[in-house]
């Protein structure tokens, strides 16, 4: 709910809990004033609207404090009379916080009034929720360790196993090393078929060379033939 009012030659729109300035009033700080003077009454989807005042509408207001407004320069001065005049103005002021918007019967102080209770009456509500809540979730908590207290204590003890050790490094490495291939052996066998394959056959009619000596066999004979050395006489 809203209000439009008029005080000072001024008019404002307020509404509950609304802080404003307006012009002097014949009032102390700390008062409460009403404002009958209400042009404009909005309640939701209602409204009053004046005529130029509404009926059975006011606005109560407490007087916060008085102070002066901001400060203005009058300046006044005439060409080619050397006429100058400067004079500086401060309004007094009045601070005023809106405390009611009645209608009728209808009180907006009522209504914000009625609505914090609720509010109140909700939390408190929301608040006991939460301890109770809380309350079960301790006792479910101690009931689960105690039920793990007893199951420990009633299974029997088991010994960890040993930590096995760790093979030495050099041992690894010459596992994890390949083994060397050993050189391959030639067959007697293939070697004589090697052999024969690179004699080269002679023609017809030609007189037979003999076969040559493989140089393993030829050692041993040239040895034989050569003469024991003799000593000579000094």
């Amino acid at each position: 709910m809203y209000a439009v009012i008029e005080t000072g030659g001024k008019q404002y729109r307020v509404e509950l809990g609304t802080e404003l300035e307006v012009e002097l009033l014949d009032a102390e700080p700390g008062q409460e004033i009403n404002l009958d003077r209400v042009l404009l009454v909005v309640d939701g989807e209602k409204s009053a609207v004046g005529q130029p005042l509404v009926a059975d509408a006011a606005v109560s207001a407490r007087i916060l404090r008085q102070e002066r407004g901001v400060k203005t320069i009058s300046f006044k001065y005439r060409p080619k009379a050397r006429r100058r005049v400067k004079k500086g103005h401060r309004q007094e002021l009045m601070v005023l916080k809106i405390t009611d918007v009645r209608l009728g019967d209808k009180s907006a102080a009522a209504e914000a009034h009625e609505a914090e209770s609720a509010a109140a009456v909700e939390r408190d509500k929301v608040a006991k929720v939460a301890a109770r809540q809380a309350a079960e979730d301790a006792a479910l908590a101690d009931k689960l360790k105690a039920r793990k207290a007893e199951a420990d204590a009633a299974a029997p003890k088991v010994k960890a196993a040993p930590k096995a050790k760790a093979a030495p490094a050099k041992a690894t490495a010459a596992k994890a090393a390949p083994a060397k291939a050993a050189p391959a052996k030639v067959a007697p066998a293939k070697a004589a078929k090697a052999a024969a394959a690179t004699e080269v056959v002679a023609p017809a009619g030609a007189p037979a060379k003999p076969a040559r000596k493989s140089a393993k066999t030829a050692e041993p004979s040239a040895e034989a033939e050569q003469p024991a050395p003799t000593k000579k006489d000094d």
